[in-house]
C-alpha cells in the first residue's frame, strides 16, 4: 500500500512532466564539518519494489558522499512550477554501491545505469570532480558500458519520513504534514499554511 504522501506527489509530477525542471530538486545535508550544504539532483523515480523511496544517482568521487557517510541524514526540497506546489520530504540517506549486499537493491542500482542516457553515464568516466581543470580531452570518453554500471556509480535513495506538502494556489493555501510513525504507519494533518 502506497503512503498517503504519493499520491499528491505523484500528482504533482504528472501535473509538471511538460516542465523539465521540474525533475530537479534541492538536496540539503551536512557536512563532516558541521555545514549545511545544498546541491541540485534529478529526481530518478522511485524504488520499484517499495515505492516510496527516491531514487537520485551520485558518483563516489563526489564531496557528498563524505556528507553522506558522515550523516545519513538529508531533506529534498522540490517545487512544482506549473502547479506551485512545494514538498520537503525529510529522511534517512541510502548509498548503494557496488559492494552492496542486499540483491534487490544491487539489481536496483544496474537497472538505474542502464536508464541513463549515453551523456550521463559519460560524466562517470570524466576526470575526478572538484580537482584542478585539465584539458577539454579529457573529457571526450565513449559512453560507459550500460549494462555494466562503473565502479563510482552510487545509487543514492532518499527513504522518507517527514512529508511537508504546501499548496500555494488558492486562498487559503493548504498545507499537509506527513510523519511515519513508530509503528511504520504514516500519519497525516493538515495544517495552516
Amino acid at each position: 500500500m502506497l503512503p498517503p504522501w504519493r499520491s499528491p506527489l505523484s500528482s504533482a509530477i504528472h501535473r509538471n512532466r511538460s516542465k523539465p525542471h521540474c525533475r530537479y530538486f534541492q538536496l540539503a545535508t551536512v557536512t563532516p564539518e558541521g555545514y549545511a550544504t545544498n546541491r541540485t539532483v534529478v529526481f530518478r523515480g522511485f524504488l520499484e519494489d517499495e515505492q516510496s523511496s527516491l531514487k537520485i544517482i551520485t558518483d563516489a568521487r563526489s564531496a557528498k558522499i563524505k556528507d553522506i557517510e558522515h550523516q545519513s541524514q538529508g531533506e529534498v526540497c522540490w517545487y512544482f512550477t506549473k502547479t506551485r506546489e512545494q514538498f520537503r520530504i525529510n529522511g534517512s540517506l541510502r548509498l548503494v554501491t557496488p559492494e552492496e549486499a542486499d540483491t534487490d537493491l544491487q539489481k536496483a542500482r544496474k537497472i538505474t545505469w542502464h536508464n541513463l542516457s549515453d551523456a550521463a553515464r559519460s560524466q562517470f568516466a570524466w576526470p575526478n570532480p572538484a580537482q584542478p581543470a585539465v584539458d577539454k580531452e579529457a573529457f571526450l570518453v565513449d559512453p560507459p558500458n550500460a549494462n555494466i554500471p562503473l565502479s563510482n556509480f552510487y545509487l543514492l535513495l532518499l527513504i522518507p519520513r517527514k512529508i511537508d506538502h504546501l499548496q500555494l494556489k488558492g486562498e487559503p493555501q493548504q498545507r499537509c504534514l506527513y510523519q511515519l510513525e513508530k509503528d511504520a504507519t504514516w500519519s497525516n494533518i493538515l495544517v495552516n499554511p
